[in-house]
C-alpha cells in the first residue's frame, strides 16, 4: 500500500487546492484531511459523512467555588497562569489550562475537578471520488498529533478492506505535531513550495523534518511565475538536496473559480494549463 502525504512548510502554498485536484485524478484511493486544526479539503469533496466519533483531547480543570476555600494554592503552582480571581472568586480559563491536573492533586479542599475535552469530532465520510476521513477540533483544542494518527490509522483499515492500495493524505502546514503526525510511516511526501521567502525558509525546515524521517520527498513550485528569481532558489536548493522537481504550476485564478464552484481545477477546467501539469505529476506519483 502507497500512502502519499501532501506538505508545505508554511499555510498559503496552495497544498490543499493541489491535494483536491490529485484526489480527482485518482482511481481506487482512500483520502484522509491531515490537518485535523483547520480542515478544509472537505469544501472541495462536500463528503456525506457515514461515521461519526467523538475524540477526547485531554482534560481542563474546573474549580467549585462552592467547596473553595481560597487557600489560593492552585493559583500559586498553576505554571500556565490558568487560575483568575477577576470575578471575586477563582476559576480556570479553559483556553490557559494545559490539562497537568496539578491543581487538582493540590487543592486540599477537593474543590477541582478535571473534565475530559469533547469538543472534537472525526469521521468517515463518502465523496464522488471515494471515501475521505477527516476531522474537527474544536477552538483551543489539542492533541492534534493524536487525532492526525486516529484518521492515518482509520484510512489504512479503509483501503485494506476495499483492497485499495493507495492513501493520499492532505497534511497540515508547519513542522508541528500534527505534521510529524502525518509523517510517521508513510511511504512518501509531496512538498509545495511557494517562491517567497518565507516559502523557501519554511521548506528547508520542512525538508530537515523530513530527511530525519529517512522518507523519500517530491516537490511541487506553486505560483511559480510570481517571483522568477525565488523560483530560480527553489530550484537550486532541491537540486543541492536530491529532491524531484514534480512540476511548477503558475498562478492561476482557475483555482479560485473552481474552489467557488465546490471542485477542483482539474475537474472544471480539465484543458487548463496548470491541469495538464498536474495529470503529468499524478502520473509520476504513480510509478515512483
Amino acid at each position: 500500500m502507497k500512502e502519499i502525504t501532501v506538505l508545505s512548510g508554511k499555510g498559503g502554498a496552495g497544498k490543499t487546492s493541489i491535494t483536491a485536484a490529485l484526489v480527482s485524478l485518482s482511481e481506487r484511493a482512500v483520502f484522509c484531511d491531515s490537518d485535523v486544526d483547520a480542515a478544509d479539503l472537505h469544501l472541495i469533496l462536500k463528503p456525506e459523512v457515514k461515521e461519526s466519533y467523538r475524540f477526547d483531547s485531554g482534560y481542563k480543570a474546573i474549580i467549585d467555588s462552592v467547596k473553595c476555600i481560597d487557600c489560593n494554592i492552585c493559583k500559586e503552582e498553576c505554571r500556565f497562569d490558568a487560575i483568575h480571581t477577576d470575578k471575586g472568586f477563582y476559576e480556570v480559563n479553559p483556553f490557559q489550562c494545559e490539562g497537568c491536573r496539578l491543581c487538582e492533586r493540590l487543592c486540599p479542599a477537593e474543590a477541582i475537578v478535571s473534565v475530559k475535552n469533547e469538543n472534537n469530532f472525526w469521521y468517515v465520510s463518502n465523496t464522488r471520488f471515494g471515501p475521505l476521513v477527516h476531522a474537527r477540533m474544536g477552538p483551543g483544542e489539542e492533541n492534534s498529533g493524536k487525532l492526525v494518527t486516529v484518521v492515518r490509522r482509520k484510512a489504512r483499515e479503509i483501503a485494506r478492506s476495499l483492497n485499495y492500495d493507495f492513501i493520499l493524505n492532505d497534511g497540515p502546514p508547519g513542522i508541528g505535531c500534527a505534521a510529524i503526525s502525518s509523517l510517521t510511516g508513510t511511504s512518501g511526501v509531496l512538498m509545495v513550495i511557494e517562491p517567497s521567502m518565507s516559502g523557501l525558509h519554511d521548506a528547508k525546515r520542512l525538508l530537515d523534518l523530513i530527511n530525519s524521517f529517512n522518507i523519500k520527498s517530491y516537490a511541487i513550485i506553486n505560483k511559480h511565475d510570481i517571483s522568477n528569481k525565488l523560483t530560480d532558489e527553489i530550484v537550486q536548493f532541491l537540486k543541492n538536496n536530491n529532491i524531484p522537481l514534480l512540476g511548477k504550476i503558475p498562478f492561476d485564478t482557475m483555482f479560485t473559480q473552481a474552489m467557488i464552484e465546490g471542485k477542483s481545477i482539474v475537474e472544471l477546467y480539465p484543458e487548463a494549463k496548470s491541469s495538464k501539469v498536474l495529470k503529468k505529476i499524478w502520473d509520476y506519483i504513480l510509478v515512483n
